[in-house]
C-alpha cells in the first residue's frame, strides 16, 4: 500500500497529517506543520523528509503549499522548551498548527507513538507515519524546510556557530564552537548539561 492509498483508507473527507522538527537539535525552536491535502492530490516523490535531498525537499515545499487545502507550520520557543522540557514543546507545536488550520479536520493523524493531550479533536498515532501517511509525509517537509530556513536567519546573526551546516544538532563543530564562545540564546541549556558535565569529569581526570 503507497502513502496515497493509504491516506484515502481512512475514509474520511478532511484528513490531517501532523509532524514535528527539531526535537534533538541543540538550539533553535522547535517545528510541526499540519496539512489537509485534497482526497484526489497525488504529490510525485513525496516521502518522509529525512528521505529527501534539500533541493528534493525545497521543491516538494511549494508543490504542497500549492495543493494543500489548508496547511499550518507552527513553533513553540526555546524558552517553551525549557520551561516546559521538549516533548511537550513538542505538543504545544503540534496542537498550535493543528489549531491554526482554516478547516476543521475530520480525523488528524501523528506521526510517532505520543499523542499531544491538547488536541480536543478525533487523532490517532501513526508509527512511523511520516514513510506511511501521505499527509503526514506532507506535514514533515513542510516542518523540516521551514526550521531549516529558520536556522539559516540565526546563522546570520551568530555566524560563529555554523548553524546554516548543521542547523544546530550536536556535531563536533557545534561542540566545538560551544567550547570556544559559550551559548547564545538560541541554545536549549538543558540539551548542554550532560555535555558540561563530561567536560568536567575530563579536566577532573586530567587533573
Amino acid at each position: 500500500m503507497d502513502i496515497f492509498e493509504f491516506d484515502k483508507n481512512q475514509y474520511v473527507e478532511k484528513l490531517c497529517g501532523v509532524d514535528e522538527a527539531g526535537r534533538g537539535p541543540l538550539a533553535g525552536d522547535v517545528f510541526a506543520a499540519a496539512v489537509i491535502l485534497p482526497k484526489d492530490c497525488y504529490i510525485e516523490g513525496l516521502n518522509d523528509s529525512k528521505k529527501l535531498s534539500e533541493k528534493k525537499r525545497e521543491k516538494l515545499y511549494d508543490e504542497i503549499i500549492e495543493k494543500a487545502e489548508s496547511y499550518c507550520i507552527a513553533t513553540a520557543s526555546v524558552e517553551e522548551i525549557e520551561q516546559v522540557n521538549i516533548l511537550q514543546a513538542t505538543y504545544l507545536a503540534m496542537t498550535r498548527a493543528v489549531q491554526g488550520l482554516n478547516i476543521s479536520p475530520d480525523l488528524v493523524l501523528i506521526d510517532g507513538n505520543r499523542m499531544p493531550p491538547q488536541l480536543n479533536i478525533e487523532a490517532r498515532c501513526v508509527v512511523k507515519g511520516d514513510a506511511t501517511s501521505a499527509s503526514i509525509a506532507a506535514a514533515s517537509i513542510l516542518a523540516k524546510v521551514a526550521r531549516d530556513r529558520y536556522m539559516l536567519e540565526i546563522a546570520k546573526e551568530y555566524p560563529e556557530y555554523l548553524f546554516e551546516k548543521h542547523k544546530g544538532y550536536g556535531t563536533k563543530a557545534h561542540y566545538e564552537a560551544i567550547d570556544k564562545y559559550g551559548e547564545c540564546k538560541v541554545h536549549r541549556h538543558s540539551f548542554l548539561k550532560k555535555y558540561y558535565e563530561k567536560l568536567e569529569e575530563k579536566n577532573k581526570a586530567k587533573k
